[in-house]
């Protein structure tokens, strides 16, 4: 699930949930509310890179800045779940799908994870630290995936996410080019993430799945 105090879908942690199965800590793609509708954002140019090795343990650290921006709003339970183990986020620096955005000293302020999920690219995670907040680092890294997606031919981004957290679904709707999908547009991958999140109790605030066309 994404979460980014800065980007948009995470834990809306948003988007957050693999087809493997979703652990009771990720919740899918999220922003943060420095990001959210209304605030400005400085959309200078981003520079992005794939992820190393070395900076994994930076990336956890990100996770767990970024998961404070949900404590303001009384999801105590989201802000306080781990972030991916080295294991887990080595697993996708290995397969190629964790990027970060990186300063002018070529450390990462934010990431993205993505999995394949019933031919799509499915937003596992994007978290923003807040200290990059306002600067359009999280749509610039949606936007580098939709960019490689679209470049392989594949037909869309999904993500999982919170409705009714303002930089997460709001956000991702309105400035990242995503729409919610009905039930009936669920393919059995985006079911399972929704199966297993529910399991972990995301459901007791309310959780879409979203999708953005790439082709």
């Amino acid at each position: 699930m994404p979460r980014s105090c800065g980007d948009g879908p995470g834990r809306g942690r948003s988007c957050e949930r693999t087809a493997k199965g979703c652990s009771p800590r990720r919740w899918g793609a999220p922003l943060c509310p420095y990001l959210r509708p209304g605030n400005p954002e400085d959309d200078g140019e981003v520079r992005i890179r794939t992820s190393t090795i070395e900076e994994l343990p930076h990336l956890q650290d990100i996770e767990r800045a970024a998961g404070r921006c949900f404590r303001d709003i009384g999801m105590d339970e989201i802000a306080d779940d781990e972030p991916p183990t080295l294991a887990e986020l080595g697993r996708y620096q290995r397969a190629g799908r964790a990027w970060v955005a990186v300063d002018d000293t070529d450390r990462a302020m934010a990431y993205v994870i993505t999995d394949p999920v019933d031919g799509n690219t499915h937003i596992e995670q994007i978290s923003v630290h807040p200290d990059s907040a306002r600067r359009g680092v999280g749509r610039a890294l949606i936007e580098h995936v939709a960019a490689r997606a679209a470049a392989d031919g594949v037909p869309a981004l999904t993500l999982t996410t919170f409705v009714d957290v303002a930089w997460n679904a709001p956000y991702y709707a309105s400035r990242c080019g995503f729409r919610t999908l009905t039930e009936d547009e669920l393919t059995p991958g985006l079911w399972q993430i929704r199966h297993s999140e529910a399991g972990h109790g995301l459901d007791r605030w309310p959780r879409v799945c979203m999708r953005r066309d790439t082709l």
